[in-house]
């Protein structure tokens, strides 16, 4: 009998009667011949309001009470949904994180899965009940309870799916699949039938509310197919999957993360171990950093730039100016007005020209870009805040995100041909045995014969990056990675890229065309330099990855001369005769952080 995993957020249970309308839904998916697993989170508002209540008595509360008063909202709905099923006629048992056997570590209010017994799971299943579990939270070693932070819910669902082994796993929300974009900012923003774990993974880091990174990251780790629908109708929804909705389309996605804070650490000394220590502080305080531009460096000195959510900023300038003195820089600024626009698409890969296409869409519409981040289905540049839904529109029309592609996939059929590739029971019994939130690192490779060019002095004003870029597209040049970061004299910025080193002398030749047409103040050509790429699964919610990398390049006298960051990578520019010992290094590395024996 095949077993399905339900997911009701707090909207699908904010009152009785969606209470018992999630009820029917579980039902029926009982009686059509499948056991049934719902995971429930809290009703409506009902965590806001408990944090309000918080707020009141305490100005600070300790974090494992916070935990214990949060964890109340999700025991509330899932015991009002079992006695909504056992009134319409069905079995059902409530069960709390830790009676799932939801075992976690004891990071309160962001705690990660460790591992999940399924016994008494199974045995309800067995015994004819729907089982409904409480999402977003688990416990400790000792017995503690702890949350899993924003998105738990999802995670928990997502989880229970992997060890149970299910067919599918159903998220109910408020809206009825994914879409192209957020519809509350974009009307014209279309659903997808078919959407990859990457390009996923990307867009919830971006903002996307639909689904939250850490649930995505437990699907493309463990094969995990996730059905997004609706709670309110039995439209089809969205499929998330290996593949992408269109082979030919470029782009899939487009995202606004609002509120941004853009950090810049001033004049750091380039040479090796700055950038460690820099993001170690951050790192221990456990603040995700996004949007990483550590850019070619001029007379021993780098501005390092980096953006974190603005919730983060007060705790970041904490953590760097604790190590401002040591890093030997020479302040710190920051711009809290700032958001983010990405386009996301596994096509990028193959497809050319995609920044540039973004950034003219951006000129057009005159937008100023202020930093720029790419990775290989990823770019991102930072506008200000005041501009961000001006950007979101144009990139979306410019891409033609609200017309469907002409080779996109439907949902039913890559629901009729998804096929399961590994074996399950191996797959349950390693799931069973893992820390399951553990990082899982997928590659650590090398690309060498790399070159970079560097435009200082670069006027901040619109259209600037789309006039470069289109012309170096036009000179013939394939650009792979883009950072523009602040110059840190009279506002401008700087922009590198990197070419195959053969194209070294032909892309200085047009920056220096595109440097005397705009005014910018110098050109510099670096040769001799590899990128050493360090790919896998949680590479961003794990915080000491970038520690890590950054260490052993460290301590092996290794410089850091540009950086990229992305859900899925995170590459680190270098002299290309360190490249190989810088590998072996990390593999070794990495290798005991993850516990495996080969990294």
């Amino acid at each position: 009998m095949s077993l399905i995993v339900q997911k009701f957020g707090g909207t699908s249970v904010a009152d009785a009667e969606k209470i018992r309308a999630a009820a029917r839904k579980a039902i029926r998916a009982q009686r059509d011949g499948h056991r049934v697993v719902m995971v429930v989170s809290a009703m409506g508002k009902n965590t806001d309001t408990l944090l309000t209540l918080a707020d009141q008595v305490s100005s600070d509360p300790p974090a494992r009470e916070l935990d214990m008063l949060l964890s109340t909202g999700e025991q509330v709905s899932v015991a009002l949904v079992a006695m909504a099923i056992d009134d319409m006629g069905s079995r059902a048992v409530s069960l709390t994180g830790g009676q799932i056997g939801m075992k976690t570590d004891n990071s309160f209010s962001k705690a990660r899965i460790q591992s999940i017994s399924t016994e008494r799971i199974e045995r309800l299943l067995d015994e004819g009940n729907i089982v409904v579990a409480a999402g977003f939270q688990g416990i400790d070693d000792d017995m503690n309870i702890t949350t899993l932070g924003r998105g738990g819910s999802d995670t928990t669902a997502v989880a229970l799916a992997a060890v149970l082994g299910a067919d599918a796993c159903e998220i109910n929300t408020d809206v009825d699949g994914v879409y192209t974009t957020d519809p509350r900012l974009l009307p014209e923003a279309r659903r997808v039938d078919v959407i990859s774990y990457d390009e996923m993974l990307e867009l919830a880091s971006l903002g996307a509310g639909v689904m939250h990174s850490r649930s995505i990251e437990f699907a493309k780790k463990f094969g995990v197919p996730i059905h997004v629908r609706s709670s309110f109708s039995d439209t089809d929804g969205t499929m998330i999957v290996a593949e992408s909705e269109s082979d030919s389309s470029a782009v899939s996605g487009a995202a606004m993360t609002a509120d941004e804070a853009r950090v810049t650490v001033l004049d750091v000394p380039d040479v090796p171990g700055k950038s460690l220590q820099i993001f170690s502080a951050i790192a221990d305080k456990k603040i995700a950093v996004d949007m990483v531009v550590q850019n070619v460096g001029q007379d021993g000195k780098a501005d390092v730039s980096f953006t974190v959510p603005r919730t983060e900023l007060m705790g970041t300038l904490r953590a760097v100016e604790s190590v401002l003195h040591h890093v030997g820089a020479t302040g710190v600024t920051h711009d809290d007005q700032v958001s983010k626009i990405s386009v996301v698409g596994n096509g990028m890969v193959t497809q050319t020209s995609v920044a540039s296409r973004m950034f003219r869409a951006l000129a057009d519409a005159k937008v100023n870009i202020q930093m720029i981040t790419t990775s290989e289905i990823k770019i991102s540049a930072l506008v200000p805040r005041s501009q961000a839904a001006t950007a979101l529109r144009a990139v979306h029309e410019a891409f033609e995100l609200h017309r469907r592609p002409s080779d996109a996939k439907s949902w039913s059929k890559i629901k009729a041909d998804r096929e399961v590739d590994a074996d399950v029971e191996q797959v349950i019994a390693r799931l069973r045995n893992d820390a399951l939130e553990a990082l899982t690192l997928t590659d650590i490779s090398m690309a060498d014969g790399q070159a970079s060019v560097t435009m200082f002095g670069v006027p901040d004003e619109p259209g600037i990056a789309a006039n470069m870029f289109e012309t170096i597209g036009n000179a013939g040049i394939v650009v792979d990675m883009i950072v523009q970061g602040f110059d840190g004299e009279d506002g401008s910025t700087s922009v590198s890229f990197t070419v195959e080193e053969s194209d070294l002398e032909k892309g200085l030749q047009v920056a220096k065309e595109i440097c005397d047409r705009h005014g910018m103040r110098d050109v510099r050509g670096t040769k001799g330099i590899a990128k050493v790429m360090v790919s896998g699964i949680g590479l961003r919610s794990h915080t000491q990855v970038g520690t890590v990398l950054f260490r052993q390049l460290a301590d092996a006298g290794i410089n850091v001369q540009m950086i990229s960051t992305s859900e899925l990578q995170v590459t680190a520019v270098i002299d290309s005769d360190r490249a190989a010992e810088a590998i072996e290094n990390l593999r070794q590395a990495f290798a005991v952080y993850t516990g495996q024996d080969d990294a």
